[in-house]
């Protein structure tokens, strides 16, 4: 399916308090080679005026393979593409029914490092699942967030100058089957969720407003809802 290309808008900051405010773009769906250049394009260009971003998207179907990525975790991936990324983390899949959350922070200015930030993502998949009432977990030894033993939102970061992109992908209502073509995350086996399977029962868009209120409150940050800015 086609879908058009991110417009990276002007940095804003004349009309945004830098150090407190993230900007989220609700930018729907999108080719992942086309958000990943953004993300890089909007990383290397931004300076201390720059606000911090969320962006919420979809893709289209494609596996991704991190920096550390084993071409041995890639069971049997037929004909769902397969990209080499600058993240961190193994190989995951990404398709439609699945909220993705980009941010991108200047680390220095928020005075906090990847560790924390991992703990704040999780943190907040974690607080939102309890809204509903599901108890989530994370675990040390494998990013992410968990219900019992299975996943549910799956982790992956780069930062570049100070600043962090790429994010989590929370599982909501998709086809799973595209997980049994890899090892999840780089580990055999492991069995995956979605929010669907929970019985919860929200759609993308209301998880798109509740999951940056949560993930503002656990970065300290003050919420800015901006219109999205898409080449038509």
């Amino acid at each position: 399916m086609p879908t058009a290309p991110i417009n990276n808008p002007s940095t804003h900051s004349e009309a945004v308090e830098v150090s407190s405010r993230l900007l989220v773009r609700q930018l729907g769906l999108q080719s992942y080679q086309t958000t990943w250049q953004a993300m890089q394009d909007y990383t290397n260009a931004r300076d201390a005026s720059s606000p911090d971003q969320l962006w919420l998207v979809e893709h289209p179907p494609v596996f991704t393979l991190g920096q550390a990525g084993k071409t041995e975790h890639l069971l049997d991936p037929g004909d769902i593409p397969v990209i080499k990324t600058d993240r961190g983390g193994q190989v995951t899949y990404h398709g439609p029914g699945q909220l993705i959350a980009y941010l991108l922070l200047d680390l220095r200015r928020a005075r906090i490092g990847v560790r924390t930030l991992v703990d704040h993502l999780e943190g907040a998949v974690i607080s939102l699942l309890a809204e509903y009432g599901i108890a989530a977990a994370a675990r040390r030894d494998a990013p992410g967030v968990y219900i019992a033993e299975s996943k549910v939102a799956s982790l992956g970061l780069r930062v570049r100058r100070g600043c962090s992109f790429h994010g989590l992908s929370l599982n909501v209502d998709m086809d799973l089957a595209p997980f049994t073509r890899i090892d999840p995350c780089g580990y055999p086996g492991l069995k995956v969720t979605q929010l669907a399977d929970q019985r919860i029962d929200a759609d993308l868009a209301t998880l798109g407003r509740k999951l940056p209120h949560h993930l503002a409150q656990t970065l300290g940050y003050t919420l800015t809802f901006i219109d999205t800015e898409v080449d038509p």
